[in-house]
């Protein structure tokens, strides 16, 4: 593994190697266990868009592992005024190890592999975010062990993060039921390629509009938020096509009785989910906030402990 641009470019070794990891160091946090893992190397954080889990973990995480985290702000480096993403692959391999990126267009992650010489973390893109969701599989594993016998559903706007759960439960093998509203599906290209992923593993893939059948006998209920940074200008119109795909206590029922819910955060309380459930027994989704430290950590220790 050389980059993390997407999930399907991982085998499920390699997965299960940042599952690996990740408990390996949380356990050293837990401990007071020093791993500086990555002394002396330096990551660079590129922002095109505001964070609060994105920059605080990775940037935490790097510390933590002895190493140096740069944030780099689309206001603050030349690529926010015009410089090529191959002019900044090319400087930016030969000051630093590796490069987290938070941006809008999925080419701009693939282009800075591509043309650098150094490791690259897709950090959120509009089409993936392959960090959130290793975070949300290794999370639903901690409380609920082996993924394969698990159903996860997914409620709403076919985004991000229902992409890139297409592929981490195609690719592990865990059964998956997505509801969103009819023009607001997912990828084509990802919907695809998960169907292909799951004839391999063995995963069961539903696309549907029904959120009750989505949900039905669940062991994992997701949601995000309706509006994505970006789509402001859409909220009104957004809220309205949504309406009826709020996770709820009326939908709740349909769950299994020990389900859990998730949810990546920043949430909408009284719009995407009810404050009962977010705030109730069943979330977990300061856990998984949590293992996003974690996790990063882990994808860090992979791609940039031995790279020259």
């Amino acid at each position: 593994m050389k980059h993390l641009l997407s999930i399907n470019d991982m085998t499920i070794d390699e997965i299960n190697q940042v599952f690996d990891w990740s408990e390996k160091l949380k356990k050293y946090v837990k401990e007071g266990t020093e791993h500086h893992l990555l002394k002396g190397k330096t990551l660079g954080m590129i922002f095109s868009k505001s964070s609060t889990r994105t920059r605080v973990s990775f940037e935490t995480g790097m510390f933590q592992l002895g190493g140096h985290p740069l944030f780099l702000s689309s206001h603050d480096i030349q690529i926010g005024r015009g410089e090529s993403v191959y002019d900044t692959a090319k400087v930016l391999s030969r000051y630093i190890d590796g490069i987290m990126i938070r941006t809008f267009k999925q080419s701009d992650v693939e282009q800075l592999a591509e043309y650098g010489t150094i490791p690259v973390i897709n950090g959120l893109t509009d089409l993936l975010h392959p960090c959130q969701i290793l975070t949300d599989l290794f999370t639903v594993m901690e409380h609920k062990g082996d993924l394969r016998n698990l159903k996860l559903a997914y409620v709403g706007d076919g985004n991000n993060i229902a992409n890139s759960l297409l592929y981490g439960c195609s690719k592990i093998g865990m059964s998956l039921s997505i509801a969103t509203p009819k023009g607001y599906e997912c990828d084509e290209t990802v919907i695809k390629n998960s169907l292909e992923n799951a004839k391999k593993s063995g995963a069961m893939i539903e696309l549907l509009n029904d959120p009750v059948k989505a949900v039905e006998k669940a062991d994992v209920v997701y949601t995000d938020t309706w509006v994505s940074m970006g789509q402001e200008d859409e909220k009104a119109k957004r809220i309205e096509f949504f309406k009826d795909y709020q996770v709820n206590e009326e939908l709740w029922v349909h769950a299994q009785k020990d389900a859990m819910f998730l949810h990546c955060l920043p949430a909408y309380r009284g719009y995407e989910v009810t404050r009962e459930i977010i705030d109730g027994p069943m979330s977990y989704v300061f856990d998984q906030a949590e293992n996003r430290l974690h996790v990063q950590k882990a994808i860090m220790v992979m791609l940039m402990k031995d790279a020259n």
